[in-house]
């Protein structure tokens, strides 16, 4: 009996199996992926939307390049925050639930740094319009600073620092 409760408790002190952890962490991760997939759809859909705009001929081919990046990263975000659930309706049911939730994190986390070059690059169109070149360019260096900030270094931090103190 003592083999069950050791094989139950997880490093954290959660009392669940491997499969009720990949149940929870599953659950965890489709609410995170709610919001970016969100974001993520809309952004992407505004940026199919500027081709058919009466000015777009008028851009630069600078400009064009950038746009055309652009929406290539948008549908690669797109498609790597959307990932996770293919793949999870295309192995339900054969018991690899760790292995999807392990998988679909990684496919989430793509989503986001191509979300985060997605948004980069409008914003250097967009920017490059409004400021000029050279303050376009330190605008979005900027913003790419606080996104990486946010996104990646503090969770990076605080997953060393709570390595350190265990």
């Amino acid at each position: 009996m003592a083999d069950d409760d050791a094989s139950r408790t997880a490093p954290g002190g959660r009392d669940e199996t491997e499969e009720e952890r990949a149940d929870r962490k599953w659950r965890d991760l489709l609410q995170e992926l709610r919001v970016a997939q969100t974001g993520v759809q809309i952004l992407f859909g505004f940026l199919l939307t500027v081709a058919f705009q009466p000015r777009f001929g008028e851009l630069s081919g600078t400009d064009q390049a950038i746009y055309t990046v652009t929406v290539m990263l948008g549908a690669a975000a797109t498609g790597a925050l959307v990932g996770p659930v293919a793949l999870h309706r295309m192995v339900t049911g054969r018991r690899l639930k760790p292995q999807t939730v392990e998988w679909a994190s990684r496919l989430t986390l793509l989503g986001l740094a191509l979300l985060l070059c997605t948004m980069a690059s409008a914003l250097l169109l967009i920017l490059r319009l409004v400021v000029g070149d050279t303050d376009a360019v330190w605008l979005v260096a900027l913003m790419v600073a606080w996104f990486v900030l946010w996104w990646f270094v503090l969770p990076v931090w605080l997953r060393v620092r709570d390595r350190d103190r265990s």
